[in-house]
């Protein structure tokens, strides 16, 4: 097997549009949360988001292609742009046939598709659709548009497993890589869902905090009175790399991927199993991928999204992976500064995973108020401030309505 590194980064986020942005609100504990400024939400029963700030997409994109692709597809391409240039890439002298491209993204160009269902709906019923309708729509987009505006002709296609589908890219790239079919891949994830359709959504469902009189503080996982998911945008791009071949090119090499795994909770569509099941099973077949063991394990990003039965469930099965050195592990959602990035949640995590490493800090779960009961209290949760501490290897989890679970290891090389 050939061995799988990272190479460059480029993130859009909540705390950020650059790395460096997003790496200090990370350690200075920041919430990306505001009132939502893309639709009127004055009739919605959670009126605030984790919105990605000052992005205009025709400082980044030509002006006329920007406007034939949806939101989710430009931030993808100006992450992708970014994690190029990151890597420094000399694009006139790599082979593009083994260069591939396999990005995520949950639900794909729903702006687009809200947008114009809007405009059908208030015609006289005749049919009146962009042509760029669906090319906009469809989650496997994104993944196209990389591949085209640089020419990179090898593996492409997109990964949608709800908020896991950033994960199983890295993890497909991964599995490419060290196979020696490719060289290099582009991969993570993208998404713009702070949609009327997607806040009414997942209100329906009370999966959204209603804390609208204090939206700051609203994403408060492992906190007793949590009451939902803040949604959050936005994307994560990595370079990941075979090494002999970054080695060659003299590329800076930020971690190592060295284990992945994906299960399934067999369970119900939206809540996870009571017992962390699947969770159980993909930390151990990660660590066993890896050909690690848990006291190997520094730093968790866990899903760790605030609500209430997702939250214990995955504790619990942290807690049976980990045994004893569970409490030695420093634990952390940084979900609680984000938002939930729905499909791009894995990327972006993976990110903050990999700078804990360069740094030597654990960004915080922020907004903790009252100890919940269930919750181990020799657990180190990291809350509301960060911690220094040499990370040598992470692991991070995300799981996926549907029952969908991923769980990647990095490690300082």
């Amino acid at each position: 097997m050939k061995r799988v590194v990272v190479t460059g980064i480029g993130v859009l986020s909540p705390l950020g549009n650059t790395l460096a942005e997003y790496r200090e609100s990370l350690e200075k504990g920041v919430s990306g949360a505001s009132p939502i400024t893309q639709f009127d939400a004055a009739l919605f029963k959670t009126k605030f988001a984790c919105e990605v700030k000052n992005f205009v997409p025709e400082d980044r994109i030509d002006k006329r292609e920007a406007r034939r692709i949806d939101r989710f597809a430009q931030f993808a391409l100006v992450a992708a742009a970014d994690a190029i240039s990151d890597a420094n890439l000399d694009l006139d002298n790599v082979n593009k046939d083994r260069i591939g491209v396999i990005w995520a993204s949950g639900i794909g160009g729903l702006q687009t598709l809200e947008k114009e269902t809007e405009e059908f709906l208030k015609g006289n019923g005749t049919p009146k659709h962009s042509p760029f309708l669906i090319p906009k729509m469809i989650s496997d987009i994104a993944a196209g548009q990389i591949s085209i505006q640089y020419g990179f002709r090898g593996i492409n296609y997109a990964t949608v497993s709800a908020c896991a589908s950033s994960s199983h890219a890295l993890m497909n790239a991964f599995d490419y890589l060290r196979l020696g079919k490719a060289d290099i891949i582009i991969s993570g994830g993208s998404e713009a869902t702070i949609t009327k359709t997607a806040v009414g959504g997942f209100n329906s469902m009370k999966a959204l905090s209603e804390r609208n009189d204090d939206f700051l503080t609203a994403s408060r996982p492992y906190d007793k009175d949590r009451d939902g998911f803040v949604l959050g945008e936005g994307a994560g791009a990595l370079i990941l790399e075979e090494y002999e071949h970054a080695k060659k090119r003299g590329a800076t090499i930020y971690a190592e991927v060295v284990g992945a795994a994906a299960t399934a909770d067999a369970y119900h569509i939206t809540a996870p199993h009571p017992e962390g099941l699947g969770v159980i099973n993909v930390m151990n077949l990660a660590l066993q991928d890896a050909g690690m063991t848990p006291a190997d394990i520094d730093y968790i990003n866990t899903h760790g999204t605030s609500t209430p039965l997702g939250d214990i469930a995955e504790l619990k099965a942290i807690e049976k992976v980990f045994g004893e050195y569970a409490e030695k592990l420093n634990i952390s959602s940084t979900k609680s500064m984000t938002g939930h990035l729905l499909g791009a949640a894995g990327a972006v995590e993976a990110i903050a995973c990999i700078l804990s490493m360069q740094y030597d800090f654990i960004p915080p779960t922020i907004n903790h108020f009252t100890d919940d009961p269930e919750i181990n209290p020799k657990l180190n949760l990291t809350f509301n401030e960060a911690q220094q501490r040499k990370v040598k290897a992470t692991l991070s989890n995300t799981f996926g309505f549907g029952g969908h679970n991923a769980s990647i290891i990095f490690r300082q090389i």
